[in-house]
This record gives structure tokens, C-alpha cells and sequence, in this order.
């Protein structure tokens, strides 16, 4: 059988990836955070943190990420990087000072991301919204302003009902109601996995291998667990790997292992020559998938096709190929 197949083609060894929640392959948990000796005790929940790439209308930058225009408090709209991974909305420093919001009025949260933890304080807003999503009020975690240009990131809140249209090829975003309209002909269809968490988990393979595959639009890159790299340990080892640092949004950084995996497989598509980053992340562990071989596909992927659905209504993800690629 024939497969339609994309190929990244060459990767900067130099990562930084979105914060996971503050990404999935870059993810932050945050957590109300009392006073500084209780931090230990904060309540979790994802944002994520990246660099972009894409708006609606939209420009594109080195790293490839998706830019939204979102108003927030009738006042933008400010781009925020789309994040698939994350459920919570943040922001930067910039935007509370352009939303006139103090950063004492409401308590700091801890913010647990891909490669650490730190407090961050938070903004209270009214309304967030963005074509049909609109939703508020929302406590906004404040990180770092390390989004390449982006002045912060879209968490998936409010998204249960909606229809994310990406189309790489003319830079173009659009949030709808989902409608449950069926993918449109030439479009791969893959269902959603149910995940506690929340997360865009489908099925994925490597070769023969069988795993699950979280699909992060606020990743730079695509990295994958330990149990991945120990069950894929005869192809890597054919190779000389090489090492990759990651920063996450808190600014801490980790040293993974960097190789290229065989052709990754989502339904009838498969990605060649895909680098793969491998590492015992902190992101792995607040997800509890270390135990089993998983993978983080970023937007060194998922930037390579024609167009990518995210139908949350359907759970389903829709992709179509960039064909002669």
C-alpha cells in the first residue's frame, strides 16, 4: 500500500520548547499558590508556552508555531500561541500592563512545566474570546516573556464544542462552532483517545511499535519518554545521537538525547526521517505516562502538512497531506 509521507527535513539541535500546560511538549501546570513557605500544597492545572508561527491572518517565524488574534477584556487582539497541550490561557507581563490589571490583585500560581516549577502571579479577566470561543471570567497565570514575538498562549478551555481550522499552506486560522461537520474529502480522519487529563492523545506507530502520541500545537519540537527511547534502542543506537537542550517556560533546562526515529505512522500518514528528542522530562511524570512508550508531536510535524482540523465536538483530529512533499 501506498502512504502519503512528509518529511521535517533538517532540525536545530538548540530546542526550546513550549511549556506543556504551559505546553504538552512544553507544558506548565499552575497551581494557586498561597504563601511562599505553602507552595508545596498549590492545586494543578495546564497552560502551556511557546513561539509562534501562525495567525489569522498570520505571519511565520524560524520556530513554526500558531499564532491567534485574541481579545481579551474587549481590548487586542493580542497573539497568543495556539496550545493544544494546555488547558489554561497565559499571558505576558505586557499584556497585563495593556489590560491596566495589576499583578497583586489576585493570588500566584506555580506553574510546572516541561523541565521545572515556578511561581508566577496571575491577572483576573472578564472575557476571553476569539471567533466563536468566548470565555470568562478566567484567572490568566503571567510567565515569562518568551514567546519569540507571541505575547502569550491560548489554553483549550472552552473548546469542548468547537472546530479549529489550521491551513499552513495560506497562514490561516479560524475557531468555530464545531457543528459536527464530517472531515472534508482528502482529509485523514483520527480519533481522539480519552485521557483524564484532558489531553489530544491518538494512536500513533513507529515501525511496528504502537504508542500513544499527544498532539501539541504549543511545541516546538517533537520529543518522546524514556520508555520510548529504551523500546526503540536498536535504531538509535545504528546512529550517532546528539544532544539536545531544552528550556521550558520556566526557564529551567534539560539535556535529551536527539536521533531520527523510523517513519512515525497516524493512520495512513507517516512522517520520515522525523528527530526525535528523548528524556526523562518532568512533563512526563505530572502526565503519569513514563511507564509506557509515548511521544510528543510538535509543530516540526505538524507544520509540514496542508492543513490540520481539530474538531473537539467529533474528537476527532482531521489532516490533510502537503502532497509532493
Amino acid at each position: 500500500m501506498s502512504y502519503p509521507t512528509i518529511s521535517p527535513g533538517k532540525r536545530l539541535l538548540r530546542i526550546v520548547l513550549a511549556a506543556a500546560g504551559l505546553g504538552a511538549a512544553a507544558a506548565l501546570w499552575a497551581e494557586d499558590a498561597p504563601a511562599p513557605e505553602q507552595v508545596d500544597e498549590l492545586t494543578e492545572v495546564i497552560v502551556s508556552v511557546p513561539e509562534p508561527r501562525y495567525v489569522a491572518p498570520t505571519q511565520r517565524d524560524r520556530i513554526g508555531r500558531v499564532w491567534v488574534p485574541v481579545t481579551i477584556n474587549g481590548q487586542g487582539p493580542f497573539r497568543l500561541v495556539l496550545d493544544s497541550g494546555a488547558m489554561r490561557t497565559a499571558v505576558n507581563p505586557r499584556v497585563a500592563q495593556a489590560l491596566g490589571i495589576p499583578l497583586d490583585r489576585s493570588p500566584p500560581v506555580m506553574l510546572r512545566g516541561v523541565t521545572g516549577s515556578a511561581v508566577a502571579p496571575t491577572i483576573e479577566v472578564d472575557n476571553i474570546s476569539v471567533g466563536d470561543l468566548s470565555v470568562g471570567p478566567a484567572v490568566l497565570p503571567i510567565v515569562a516573556d518568551a514567546f519569540g514575538g507571541a505575547e502569550g498562549l491560548l489554553g483549550m478551555y472552552g473548546m469542548e464544542n468547537k472546530r479549529i481550522y489550521i491551513d499552513f499552506r495560506n497562514d490561516f486560522i479560524n475557531v468555530s462552532l464545531s457543528r459536527n461537520r464530517r472531515a472534508d474529502s482528502g482529509f485523514e480522519v483520527i480519533p481522539f483517545i480519552d485521557d483524564p487529563l484532558q489531553l489530544l492523545v491518538v494512536r500513533a506507530r513507529i515501525g511496528g511499535l504502537p504508542v500513544r502520541a499527544i498532539i501539541d500545537t504549543g511545541a516546538q519540537t517533537t520529543f518522546g519518554n524514556e520508555a520510548l527511547r529504551f523500546a526503540l534502542l536498536r535504531q538509535i543506537n545504528r546512529q550517532v545521537p546528539s544532544k539536545d537542550e531544552i528550556t521550558g517556560a520556566t526557564g529551567d533546562t534539560q539535556t535529551g538525547l536527539g536521533a531520527q526515529i523510523a517513519r512515525i505512522g497516524l493512520g495512513s500518514i507517516e512522517v520520515r526521517d522525523a528527530h526525535v528528542t528523548f528524556g526523562d522530562m518532568h512533563i512526563f511524570e505530572r502526565w503519569n505516562i513514563g511507564d509506557e512508550p509515548a511521544l510528543v508531536i510538535g509543530m516540526d510535524v505538524l507544520g509540514l502538512v496542508d492543513t490540520l482540523v481539530i474538531d473537539y465536538h467529533r474528537r476527532e483530529l482531521h489532516i490533510k497531506p502537503r502532497r509532493g512533499k
